[in-house]
């Protein structure tokens, strides 16, 4: 500078990448030690304790980003540091591109085409890619449900883009984008598209039907009835943890893996149904490290393996009706009914809500009660029946 003195910056460097940010002080090159401020500067005090503030909202970003788990850019970084003037600029639509974008950098690929197509189907309706937060108001959103119904979307379907767009606006005001004031889904009730299309759990009769179903006419659902016994002896396992599960996973009586969802470490004892199947794959000696041919591959990227689980899962659930049919069960089985079906089962056995929770790697009660919402429903109505058994002295 033309006085002699120098700007003191913040320096912050990411995948060889570096981006400078001003902090608005200077000083003359013998006032600095390379931390900070010597006391022959005048305001030395001062001025330290303003740029340790900064330094400290600097790491409290960093901590935020890892506690969530999202990578991010440094134009990410840049938005959060400075604050509401530069951040209010940003649309809905950049936001989403912006976690999106996070998402893949984190190899996260089901998480983002989730996000992706919830942002697809939002600016088909609203066609202004403009957008702000702060006119993201209820109405609009209103009007989006409504838009959607009109292309036969089902109440689950719709909930499902819901929770992505509130998710984003959160992300928003967690990154200084809009205020908490702007927040519409306080009078946007989410949970009014709950408890509806519900998915019938199977019985353990119904479940012992398709285990013990004849295919030998059928060679083509083998896999469909090993997997659909072993995700439901496995504890309702996902689909995702079938497919990536690995040889290695199994150690001393015991399936041990991290749960893709939630990141878990789950600890499965295996019992005999699925020890046979396990034998039974394993015994293929295919190429890969994989237990199941379904990933054929090892050194698949992120993004073909979620390729290859959305494909895979689609066969899957279509082959599960083939096998209940001929079952003779009159139920829509999908893999999402298997892991209904164990909740339920454990729960009419005794065991408690909190530890079929567990078992099955919830991150909380309530996402387990809505599993057992059809089966408490059937425990009222036989509680209810009771109603109807007078005694001799009431008659």
């Amino acid at each position: 500078m033309k006085d002699l003195t120098f700007p003191i910056v913040l320096q912050i460097i990411k995948d060889g990448k570096t981006k400078i940010l001003s902090t608005g002080i200077s000083c003359l090159k013998k006032d600095w030690d390379g931390l900070e401020l010597k006391k022959s500067h005048p305001n030395f005090q001062k001025r330290n304790l303003i740029l340790h503030g900064i330094k400290q909202k600097a790491l409290k970003i960093l901590d935020e980003y890892q506690a969530d788990d999202m990578d991010f850019s440094l134009l990410d970084f840049e938005y959060k540091f400075k604050g509401d003037k530069l951040n209010s600029k940003i649309t809905v639509y950049e936001h989403f591109q912006d976690i999106i974008n996070r998402m893949k950098l984190s190899n996260r690929i089901g998480n983002s085409r989730a996000y992706y197509d919830t942002c697809n189907s939002f600016f088909k309706f609203h066609l202004d890619k403009d957008l702000t937060f702060k006119n993201l108001n209820v109405s609009k959103i209103e009007n989006y449900e409504a838009y959607l119904r009109s292309r036969n979307n089902q109440d689950s379907g719709i909930a499902f883009k819901m929770r992505a767009l509130r998710a984003v606006f959160n992300s928003a005001i967690r990154n200084n984008i809009v205020k908490q004031d702007f927040y519409p889904f306080t009078k946007y009730k989410i949970s009014k598209l709950k408890g509806k299309g519900i998915k019938r759990a199977l019985t353990r009769a119904e479940v012992k039907r398709i285990i013990d179903v004849d295919i030998e006419e059928r060679p083509d659902l083998i896999n469909t009835k090993n997997y659909f016994i072993f995700c439901y002896f496995a504890r309702g396992v996902n689909w995702i943890d079938v497919l990536r599960l690995k040889k290695s996973d199994i150690q001393d009586g015991y399936i041990t893996y991290i749960r893709s969802k939630t990141k878990g470490r789950f600890m499965v004892k295996i019992l005999a149904p699925v020890q046979e199947i396990l034998d039974y794959y394993i015994l293929q000696e295919r190429n890969t490290s994989y237990v199941f041919p379904i990933l054929l591959k090892d050194d698949l990227t992120p993004i073909q393996i979620e390729n290859r689980k959305q494909k895979t899962l689609k066969k899957f659930n279509k082959d599960l009706k083939e096998l209940a049919r001929l079952a003779k069960v009159a139920k829509n089985v999908t893999s999402y009914v298997i892991r209904h079906s164990y909740a339920s089962n454990l729960k009419q056995l005794g065991v408690s809500t909190d530890k079929i929770s567990e078992s099955m790697g919830h991150s909380n009660l309530e996402v387990t009660k809505s599993y057992l919402r059809d089966f408490e429903t059937v425990e009222i109505d036989f509680e209810n029946e009771k109603l109807l058994n007078f005694s001799k002295n009431e008659i």
